[in-house]
């Protein structure tokens, strides 16, 4: 009986996989672009369920990732600096710089940026904006990289394709990994960094299997599984 949760050309795409097969992250990621039916250029999304607590705070996964062939968006960067700092930052390409200026402006309802990088002397002035930017994810914060003197490499990598991700309560990691116009390769070798930096944080005291699933999927469609043993 087919699927009456989703539409026509939702059903049609589930056909380009067995749902109860895993693939290898080439062969997925060439079904997701074949299964893409959206009119606008889908994200391809991955999801990784992993085997941690995240109630424990040694295993609330966090981090940040380079895309090396980059995210498909234009990443709009605002830099809280002041001085030198705020000239490093209009050199390396941000797309707003200020202080208090920006800051009353937050308060005031503008949120017209997708990354938020502030020097730590200036996140005393942000501390009032937790309530608005932190549900939103743009609060400034060391751990993402963006509290820090080096505003340049901030910048830069973010306009580059950096991603921040973070695990959930139910012990899964979510992102966007690319578009489905971006060739096979690309999204590979973006697929490959992710997974790469996953592993690499696996916690010394998460016990069992720690990469436990992985699938994408495109914005719009059906998820396929990759096989997860090699990221055992």
């Amino acid at each position: 009986m087919p699927n009456q949760l989703h539409g026509k050309k939702y059903r049609a795409a589930e056909k380009n996989r067995d749902v109860a097969a895993t693939y290898p992250p080439k062969a997925a990621l060439e079904i997701v672009k074949k299964a893409a039916f959206a009119k606008f250029d889908e994200s391809v999304e991955i999801a990784v369920r992993l085997g941690v607590d995240p109630t424990h705070a040694d295993q609330a996964i966090r981090g940040t990732v380079v895309l090396p062939a980059g995210t498909g968006k234009k990443v709009r960067v605002l830099v809280i600096a002041t001085g030198d700092k705020a000239k490093e930052a209009e050199a390396a390409g941000a797309d707003m710089v200020g202080a208090e200026d920006y800051v009353t402006k937050i308060k005031e309802g503008f949120l017209d940026f997708d990354v938020l990088i502030a020097t730590p002397d200036q996140m005393g002035k942000l501390g009032a904006l937790g309530k608005v930017l932190g549900p939103r994810g743009l609060m400034p914060n060391p751990k993402a990289g963006t509290v820090t003197m080096d505003v340049t490499r901030a910048v830069r990598e973010t306009k580059a394709g950096k991603i921040e991700f973070r695990v959930d309560k139910a012990g899964n990691v979510q992102a966007a990994i690319g578009k489905v116009s971006f060739e096979i390769n690309a999204l590979e070798t973006n697929f490959t960094a992710f997974m790469d930096q996953i592993v690499r944080m696996k916690p010394a005291s998460s016990k069992g299997v720690y990469i436990r699933n992985v699938s994408i999927s495109s914005s719009m469609g059906p998820g396929v599984k990759i096989d997860p043993n090699p990221y055992r």
